[in-house]
């Protein structure tokens, strides 16, 4: 057995047992039981969500002044669940949460004994939301089951492409890396053919496992590997994550490393919301932990195959109960089985975020993601591509070039353009080196600022 393989032996069955025992946590019983639950038939998991649902309401209608309001002025008992009742409730927007922060956090909770996310948003208006404890174990857990499904076993090591990565300073911090964490960074915010190359060779000493990231920043890890021949970086998994995964750049991807991509989806707010398995069907509902609903611009449900808005309950987390909250993406869900066997349902895909849908003059919308996806398909000599609908006459289109870029690229740009938004829009076209990045790393490839 090589070194690595003791490694990643002994840190996942003694040192991270014995973290847990030594910290009183439970991610690895609810991890054992997550496995467990995912094979249940889809009734007996309903059931059990509902059930959570009806407790997470009621707990959230007695212990949160917000809802004690929201309730009250809604004629919703909280104390008799009524699903139908419920599903008229006013969706939580992130406005919402910056006005009413206080009034959200449980009685039940001391706000400086709870976790708290703080987020930047696309706006640059941070957002904070609180979690309690048993919220970050049960997620923790939820998490590590979606990563066996990519063949990433906590022990493992890994390979992050990540925004500020961490760098451990005390002894006991460096020991944690070394035994439990077992990481090697490559920093979003400086990515360049330097930083690649210096990854690449900690790559070759270090072997990791598994390769994990932004979806955007691991496809420009990926161009860099097969522009410079490189064919012997080769991780058991991948997993992306935080933005949207295009499908042609799923392809570089697996191309370069000879491994299929895992692609989930969640947020700061919520935690994972759906994930694919390794059958790569769709993305599986985390229904023990969240109810999602899709809605369409009327509230009401949308049916599988149709985009909706993306709305979420957290059936967890007691600390600052989060109903029926619009989480600002679009998905499409799913009335098909996954052949693994899973009952866990699933959604089909996210189609982008609300924010980055582009707006005609006639009141239509256009998903700016999927128009970047399709006319990097459709057109060769395009390797990036980024839209910034500035005005509502006016895009423009920062366009990373490939190497088979030639003048004919333009016009189709152009052409494409034109007969989605009409001849009344000025498209203007900017080369870049490179699209520019959020201040978290992560990247958009479709703006609104109308």
């Amino acid at each position: 057995m090589s070194n690595a393989s003791v490694m990643n032996t002994l840190s996942r069955y003694v040192f991270h047992p014995l973290l847990d025992l030594k910290e009183g946590s439970g991610r690895l019983r609810i991890l054992r039981e997550l496995e467990r639950t995912q094979w249940m038939p889809l009734p007996v998991l309903l059931e059990k969500q509902k059930q959570r649902l009806a407790e997470i309401v009621r707990h959230a209608g007695t212990t949160c002044p917000y809802y004690e309001r929201l309730f009250r002025e809604q004629q919703f008992d909280c104390t008799d669940f009524d699903i139908a009742a419920f599903r008229k409730l006013p969706v939580l927007t992130k406005a919402d949460i910056r006005a009413s922060t206080d009034d959200l956090v449980s009685r039940e909770y001391d706000r400086e004994s709870l976790g708290f996310h703080k987020t930047g948003g696309s706006t640059g208006v941070s957002l904070t939301t609180y979690f309690d404890k048993n919220w970050l174990e049960e997620r923790t857990a939820d998490s590590m089951r979606a990563n066996q499904w990519a063949r990433w076993y906590h022990g493992s090591k890994l390979a992050a492409i990540w925004g500020n990565p961490p760098t451990p300073s005390s002894l006991k911090g460096r020991l944690r890396s070394a035994l439990l964490d077992r990481m090697i960074y490559l920093d979003t915010m400086n990515l360049n053919d330097e930083t690649m190359g210096r990854f690449v060779a900690t790559w070759r000493r270090e072997q990791p496992q598994v390769l994990f990231g932004h979806s955007h920043s691991i496809f420009i890890l990926a161009s860099y590997v097969r522009d410079h021949g490189i064919t012997d970086l080769r991780p058991d998994g991948i997993v992306s994550t935080s933005m949207m995964l295009l499908a042609h750049e799923r392809a570089v991807i697996e191309a370069a490393f000879g491994c299929k991509v895992t692609d989930r989806y969640g947020s700061e707010e919520v935690g994972l919301i759906a994930c694919e398995c390794e059958k790569h069907e769709g993305y599986h509902l985390n229904v023990e932990y969240l109810l999602v609903e899709f809605l369409r611009p009327d509230g009401t449900a949308a049916p599988p195959g149709e985009e909706g808005t993306v709305v979420v309950t957290d059936l967890l987390n007691r600390g600052m109960p989060l109903i029926r909250y619009r989480v600002e993406d679009v998905g499409v869900p799913s009335e098909r089985a996954c052949s693994c066997g899973r009952s866990l349902p699933l959604m089909e895909r996210v189609t982008g975020r609300v924010a980055d849908y582009l707006k005609r003059r006639d009141g239509s919308m256009v998903a700016g993601v999927s128009l970047v996806e399709r006319t990097l398909t459709a057109i060769p000599g395009l390797e990036q591509m980024q839209i910034v609908q500035s005005a509502m006459d006016e895009l423009i289109v920062n366009v990373v070039r490939a190497p088979d870029f030639a003048p004919t690229a333009e016009r189709a740009l152009f052409q494409e353009f034109n007969s989605v938004f009409g001849d009344s829009v000025t498209v203007r076209v900017q080369y870049v080196e490179r699209i520019p990045q959020e201040r978290s790393g992560k990247y958009r490839f479709s703006i609104c600022k109308v």
